[in-house]
């Protein structure tokens, strides 16, 4: 079964100062060996640019350059796929936003709407809000 990760498990693996800086990065390393696909979304690639290469998130933040080699050396895997919205991907939005969506939900949906219309059911947070949305299995690696 394909699956995919979060921001929050790629920014642990790469953040050697995290409590789960170990379990992340072995998860990291499992998935994009495979034998299954992994997928990682677009919004979630930028969103771990944006957080690890922030000297006000991170203690000791990554240089751009790092960060971009960790995306890259990721995406050359055989095993991984970064597919991005595709037709019809406004209805996938509308099915996993409902008709409000605001804030901090926006990005949520954006991966849950990604997932369904790849077909991609699991994904590896830490953040509860992808409980919400029905046919993703969410799974907290660290608990």
């Amino acid at each position: 079964m394909s699956a995919t990760l979060d921001t929050n498990v790629l920014v642990y693996a790469s953040d050697s100062r995290a409590a789960d800086h170990d379990s992340a990065e072995a998860l990291v390393r499992r998935l994009a060996a495979g034998p299954e696909i992994l997928y990682l979304f677009w919004p979630v690639l930028l969103g771990y640019l944006r957080i690890v290469t922030h000297p006000a998130i991170l203690t000791t933040p990554l240089s751009p350059g790092n960060a971009m080699h960790n995306v890259e050396a990721l995406l050359d895997r055989p095993h991984v796929r970064a597919p991005g919205e595709a037709d019809g991907f406004w209805s996938f939005f509308r099915g996993s936003a409902g008709d409000r969506p605001r804030g901090n939900d926006v990005p949520d949906a954006h991966v849950a709407a990604l997932m369904r219309q790849h077909g991609v059911r699991l994904i590896y947070t830490r953040d509860r809000d992808f409980r919400r949305f029905n046919g993703i299995d969410t799974r907290d690696p660290f608990s």
